[in-house]
């Protein structure tokens, strides 16, 4: 390594996410840089002073403004890079595609009483429900008159389908735009603003499908950016114990900040109203755990003091 990228590693690794190879890189260049090595102390120094503060006032507007930045930082960062797919998975795709195109035709058919012919490429219907193949050009439309939402894609033509979101079929297309794996961090972070818009509310309850698709997304999505979208969402409906489970994973083992902060947040708010002992004791080893980063180790003792425990 060279010592202008001293600042960006010595932060990966005060954070604790840095690859192995960059943490050995930043170990072996401070052995012979005394320069780096005393910037990297005054680097630890200020980490240090910024996580013993527990009376620093972080107003609502500036937390909301550094996720912010945060969250479109990392998605700039580690967007995928296009690779052609092999042949047999276009054909496979193509394959999915017409199977998908029959099945619409057919459905639209029997609703008008005609028989089955080739699908038109927009119906005003609900979409089968987990559609195959590899949609593309994904695109929604805000709720008309009737309360209905528009999901448009390609696939072998361009397609939209029109629904409400309460019907569980349209949850059901939501929930696999979300999670579905064949797409960028951008699209599913698009897909989980829409799931955002129409479905937080924490008195409602909400699709086991979007509920499913964002807690398999918030455990298991490589994009920092993508996971924080994920628990934003999860915040916004009422606690179940799937969310509740989804969100003490991320607390314990997320490796972003962001997002154990976003996880205390809920389980706070969740346990203020109805205690849960798991979460007490999570919270409890989060507000004294001397490695955890200040501003979720502050956020963890103000909930338990809130709770009064």
């Amino acid at each position: 390594m060279e010592c202008r990228e001293l600042a960006a590693l010595a932060i990966d690794e005060l954070v604790g996410q840095p690859p192995e190879q960059a943490r050995r890189d930043l170990a072996s260049h401070l052995e012979t840089c005394g320069d780096c090595r005393d910037e990297m102390a005054r680097i630890e120094k200020t980490w240090q002073a910024l996580g013993d503060d527990p009376d620093l006032p972080v107003t609502a507007e500036f937390r909301d403004r550094t996720l912010a930045l945060l969250e479109d930082e990392m998605l700039r960062q580690r967007i995928r890079t296009f690779r052609p797919r092999p042949r047999w998975t276009r054909s496979l795709a193509y394959a999915a595609g017409l199977a998908m195109a029959a099945l619409a035709g057919a459905w639209a058919a029997r609703q008008a009483g005609i028989p089955a012919r080739a699908p038109a490429a927009s119906n005003p219907a609900l979409a089968p429900v987990e559609p195959g193949g590899r949609l593309s050009n994904v695109s929604y439309t805000p709720p008309d008159a009737q309360g209905r939402i528009g999901v448009s894609f390609d696939l072998e033509a361009r397609r939209t389908f029109l629904g409400r979101p309460d019907d569980p079929a349209m949850a059901k297309l939501l929930a696999y735009l979300v999670s579905r794996s064949a797409q960028t961090a951008g699209e599913k972070s698009q897909a989980i603003e829409q799931v955002s818009s129409h479905y937080g509310s924490r008195v409602a309850p909400t699709s086991p499908d979007i509920v499913r698709a964002l807690a398999s997304t918030l455990r298991r999505d490589p994009n920092p950016g993508v996971r924080k979208k994920a628990a934003d969402a999860l915040g916004s409906f009422a606690m179940t114990p799937e969310i509740r489970s989804a969100f003490l994973d991320a607390l314990n083992s997320d490796k972003n900040p962001a997002v154990r902060l976003v996880a205390v947040e809920a389980l706070a708010a969740a346990a203020k109203e109805s205690p849960d002992a798991r979460t007490i004791e999570s919270l409890r080893a989060k507000a004294f755990d001397p490695a955890e980063n200040g501003f979720v180790r502050t956020k963890a003792a103000s909930a338990l003091k809130a709770m009064e425990f």
